[in-house]
């Protein structure tokens, strides 16, 4: 009798043990657990940890409740302004309702992937290219309240949408380069003509300047050949200040007037009057072709008002 007992309890313990084993589920951390009880489901969400199903009758179903980083794939559309690019971006979501999660839609996941491609190529068809490229923000608050309002029904709540990269035709690419060639040619041209005025004006005071000392036009010449000498060329333009030629033109007719008074007190005013060249200028032909002043000396009719003189320093 005592044998039957103890085997008695030994089979009801081994089939406890069975139970447990069968019955003894494990939910983890970021889990929750679904239970369905002959196919309904039981209203209470298993939390995490160590909990108990019947084994047969009940079946349990784990929800993943961290947030699922899914990439879309890259989606081809025509933008507003009749552009054909490439779109790909990612979705950042989480299961906030398990049971809405089992219940309402048979993969969730699979689900938030379809509906992410489709608002993406539709963000792509409301949208031009300048909005895509530079005003992503806005684009990406648009794509993920597309894919949110649906997704919500599902248990689903999308935490975040990211535009990563945006692919453009070869022939867009170069016509944008060539756009930003134009608009930065455009600004360099406006910032040269606004500094024309302000260079004149800054010239006009340096001019004032030096006219109030002759001696710093000198200098500067002298700094002006240390620049062009430190840069070792084999040729030095030399400038003759304007000034010079003046003074040696002034020279000039203090002696031809000289020269013809002294004639005058000789010959006689009559001789003199006969002998000097009318007032009035004449033009005559040179054999070049040209025409040159008669009424001033040939030594003042040959200097110019700027003149340049080029002296090799150096083997060519």
């Amino acid at each position: 009798m005592v044998e039957e007992l103890v085997a008695a309890g030994v089979t009801l313990a081994s089939a406890g043990v069975v139970y447990v084993a069968a019955a003894a589920r494990v939910v983890k951390q970021y889990e929750r657990g679904v239970v369905l009880r002959l196919g309904k489901l039981r209203p209470q969400v298993r939390a995490p940890g160590f909990t108990l199903i019947v084994p047969g009758v009940d079946r349990l179903r784990k929800v993943n409740m961290q947030i699922v980083t899914m990439p879309v794939p890259a989606q081809e559309g025509i933008t507003r302004d009749n552009v054909t690019v490439r779109v790909d971006a990612v979705v950042y979501f989480k299961v906030t309702a398990p049971t809405e999660a089992v219940v309402r839609v048979e993969d969730y996941r699979f689900a938030v992937s379809q509906l992410a491609q489709t608002s993406l190529r539709s963000i792509i068809g409301k949208s031009e290219l300048d909005d895509l490229l530079s005003n992503r923000e806005k684009l990406n608050q648009g794509l993920e309240l597309m894919i949110d309002s649906p997704a919500v029904e599902w248990g689903v709540t999308i935490d975040r949408v990211d535009i990563k990269d945006v692919s453009l035709p070869e022939t867009m690419k170069r016509s944008m380069a060539r756009q930003a060639e134009a608009d930065r040619e455009r600004r360099a041209r406006v910032i040269n003509a606004d500094a024309e005025p302000q260079a004149s004006k800054k010239l006009a005071e340096a001019a004032h300047q030096m006219a109030d000392a002759p001696a710093a036009l000198q200098l500067r010449l002298l700094q002006t050949v240390m620049a062009v000498a430190a840069e070792k060329n084999s040729t030095l333009v030399l400038p003759i200040p304007v000034e010079l030629l003046r003074f040696l033109e002034k020279g000039t007719q203090v002696s031809a007037e000289a020269a013809g008074a002294q004639r005058a007190s000789s010959v006689g005013p009559r001789a003199v009057q006969e002998e000097l060249p009318p007032l009035e200028p004449r033009l005559d032909s040179d054999p070049e072709g040209r025409f040159r002043d008669r009424s001033r000396p040939y030594a003042l009719r040959m200097v110019p008002s700027l003149a340049v003189f080029a002296v090799r320093i150096g083997p060519a």
